[in-house]
């Protein structure tokens, strides 16, 4: 169909290049402002680089170091930057197709009038159907909401790390008071040794059994402070730090909890985030099999504009429309492959939920066991071997006891002293992997004796 120019032009026209001119206009600052669509900016207000606010004479507790983990600690904030990431995501998938323009031009250099010489001035636009558009952007929506399960994941799994290096620390600091404890018991043995060979009333021999007993209290004294320096350079370290600057650590190695019946905190395994993510990672490989179902329909493409003609100067208006065939390619891959890794995604799922429970009964049963352990320790092997020390010790000074005997007591309090602190490190890594399984506090806040936060208050934290 062809339209005059005086009728077309002065209406036609103008309104396509008004149009042309506020799509382009729209594009040019879109592409001069690419930051104005979303807020690159924003930072984790938790996350903080620079200096630590510690000293030599800093003492921290539990609750100081986790809170500096949460704010300086790398691993967690770069969990953080992929939730934002997903915000560029998110909005990328509610954006429409770009608008094409496109210019023809035939037989332009042609000297035959009777060839019609044209150019042609043509907008199109991709319209989806389907609901590719809601779902494309439902399947990044739950991208975000994985990745923000995968973050909390690495900060509970931080939170517990670092609950057991501040353990370590802990009873590093308690070891070397057993150790410095011992060297003087050994220092007071040797005096008596010395003064009773020199009184003669012991052999030479005793001298030469107390320095080697004495040198041996040196040696594990020197142990104990190189463990200690080693945990308290771990600990730093998952604040950004490379040097333990910071005084001692504080806490109660004693303190211990009501352990609740195990079916109380196996009901609690779902609240793991590591659990939920599996549940989320599930929901977000069903929005993929929607999105991929919705892109098997084809999408529409409308395009108008106008076609001058030079010889007659003539314009005509011109429309097309356009739908792919799916005659070959119905998206059967990309569908097959999205229900396979549905299926994927469920089998991770019942994994992980089957690992938790497992670690839970494990580490609930390996509870049990030190709680018992420590109790025994407490009531009878402690008591008994300071004791047997006390008596071996003065039966010695008195004549009754030989060195021998006295050295055997007194190595024994003090491997049993050592293997007291290690039973309670033990028991306190224990109720931290529970809660780390639980996700929540193993006892009731109200009626627990444990002087340490609970997971709740650590989540609170950041």
């Amino acid at each position: 169909m062809k339209i005059k120019q005086r009728y077309c032009l002065p209406y036609a026209l103008p309104a396509l290049i008004v149009f042309l001119s506020l799509a382009l206009s729209y594009s040019f600052q879109v592409m001069a402002n690419p930051d104005n669509s979303i807020n690159l900016g924003v930072m984790d207000s938790s996350y903080q680089a620079g200096p630590m606010p510690v000293d030599e004479n800093t003492h921290l507790s539990l609750q100081d170091v986790l809170q500096l983990m949460l704010q300086h600690n790398p691993e967690l904030a770069s969990f953080f930057k992929e939730v934002l990431a997903f915000e560029g995501t998110k909005l990328q998938a509610s954006r429409f197709r770009n608008p094409e323009l496109a210019v023809e031009a035939e037989d332009v250099n042609s000297s035959n009038p009777a060839i019609q010489r044209f150019t042609t001035f043509r907008i199109s636009q991709l319209i989806e159907l389907g609901g590719k558009r809601g779902a494309r952007m439902h399947v990044a929506s739950l991208g975000q909401a994985l990745a923000d399960k995968s973050y909390e994941v690495k900060k509970l799994e931080l939170i517990a790390r670092t609950a057991n290096t501040f353990i370590d620390v802990l009873a590093g600091q308690e070891r070397v008071r057993v150790a410095e404890e011992t060297l003087q018991l050994t220092r007071k043995v040797v005096d008596s040794a010395n003064k009773r060979v020199e009184s003669g009333k012991a052999p030479p021999i005793e001298e030469t059994r107390s320095k080697v007993a004495l040198s041996t209290a040196n040696i594990e004294l020197e142990q104990a402070r190189r463990d200690l320096v080693s945990a308290r350079t771990q600990l730093s370290l998952l604040w950004g730090s490379t040097s333990p600057r910071f005084g001692k650590v504080l806490g109660n190695l004693e303190s211990t909890v009501q352990i609740p019946p195990f079916e109380a905190l196996e009901r609690k395994i779902l609240d793991n985030p590591l659990a939920q993510r599996g549940a989320t990672n599930v929901e977000h490989r069903k929005a993929i099999v929607e999105l991929e179902r919705a892109r098997r329909i084809p999408d529409l493409t409308l395009g108008g504009g106008l076609r001058r003609y030079l010889v007659t100067e003539d314009t005509t208006a011109v429309m097309n429309l356009s739908i792919p065939i799916p005659l070959f390619d119905r998206n059967q891959g990309n569908l097959q492959e999205a229900h396979q890794r549905l299926n994927k995604a469920r089998d991770e799922q019942a994994t992980v939920d089957l690992l938790l429970r497992t670690e839970l009964t494990r580490a609930y049963q390996a509870l049990l066991a030190a709680q018992n352990e420590i109790r025994l320790l407490q009531d009878e092997v402690l008591p008994g071997a300071r004791s047997a020390f006390e008596v071996a010790n003065r039966g010695y000074e008195l004549g009754r006891f030989s060195f021998l005997e006295m050295l055997d007591a007194q190595r024994a309090l003090f491997q049993n002293q050592i293997l007291y602190v290690r039973s309670l490190a033990n028991y306190q890594r224990l109720i931290n992997e529970i809660e780390r399984l639980i996700a929540a506090p193993i006892d009731d806040p109200a009626n627990s004796v444990h002087d340490r936060p609970s997971a709740e208050s650590w989540e609170q934290e950041e």
